[in-house]
């Protein structure tokens, strides 16, 4: 027979026994969060780093799709993954470091290829004040960022771009390789087949991925932008804008990925001469820039 005093201290030792004081913790919501763990693990650094960098190159996903990205690629190697929660509390004290990388990513220069190497090539289309649409052939090496062509063309045909193609060959050399995307012009037989006459590899971007021929467009992007400043007509006919704005880019504008140097400077391999530079401006002022002369 159990007393009333042994009844009472059984209950009081079960009440402050541990696995009690836990299962209570656990029941009233008091444990602390899942990240919490991971504070100081020094080991998982590397995690860290990992969904910063991702949320840096997916500055528009949510915690869901980072950590299933994270999952994905460390699941079966480094047998690590991520909940969604710990995604969120890492981004959310890491938010100076996701600026930094995001910056480093931005302003991380592509590889370096030898001149004349690649040249590529695009088709973009203007309006003018009467709305028709004019078809622009621009041509720009990778290297140097020089523009060799651009264009109006008469109609959109491959025997357009080909003569096109040929004069600047004979201006500035022949290239190694030349990157199209896939529209019928590039794809077509008189297109091809006078890329193997001349002894040039031809590289096509793959179907639906502009950004593989990133240098020509992001090119059209700085055009297009600067010729919205001016209406194109009568008063401004597109072939001499056109020639005036090639010749700003290639002379008188610097560029930040060639450290302050023109393309043709680069080109050249000629930087700044010692003579006084003159201040040239194009489109009534819209574009200027110092000219210093050989």
């Amino acid at each position: 027979m159990f007393t009333i005093g042994l009844i009472i201290k059984l209950i009081i030792l079960f009440l402050t026994s541990k696995k009690f004081t836990k299962a209570k913790t656990f029941y009233g919501r008091k444990a602390s969060p899942p990240s919490a763990g991971f504070r100081n693990n020094k080991k998982l650094e590397w995690v860290i780093n990992e969904l910063i960098k991702l949320k840096a190159l997916m500055p528009n996903a949510g915690c869901r799709l980072i950590a299933h990205s994270f999952n994905r690629r460390f699941a079966c190697g480094k047998k690590m993954t991520v909940s969604k929660t710990y995604v969120s509390y890492t981004l959310k004290n890491h938010q100076y470091e996701i600026k930094i990388t995001k910056r480093k990513l931005k302003l991380k220069r592509p590889y370096q290829s030898a001149l004349n190497k690649i040249w590529a090539i695009d088709l973009t289309f203007l309006s003018d004040s009467q709305n028709n649409q004019l078809p622009i052939l621009g041509t720009i090496e990778h290297q140097s960022r020089l523009s060799f062509s651009l264009a109006q063309l008469q109609s959109k045909a491959s025997i357009n771009i080909i003569k096109i193609l040929i004069l600047a060959i004979e201006q500035f050399g022949k290239p190694r390789n030349i990157r199209t995307d896939n529209e019928i012009v590039f794809t077509s037989r008189l297109f091809r087949f006078s890329l193997w006459l001349l002894g040039i590899k031809h590289q096509k971007t793959d179907k639906g991925c502009p950004w593989q021929n990133g240098r020509i467009e992001r090119f059209f992007g700085t055009v297009k932008s600067k010729l919205k400043l001016l209406p194109i007509g009568n008063q401004y006919p597109i072939t001499t804008l056109l020639k005036e704005y090639r010749a700003w880019y290639n002379y008188l504008r610097p560029h930040d990925y060639l450290d302050g140097r023109t393309p043709i400077e680069v080109f050249t391999g000629k930087y700044k001469s010692l003579r006084k530079p003159k201040l040239i401006s194009f489109w009534d002022g819209v574009l200027v820039g110092d000219y210093y002369p050989p």
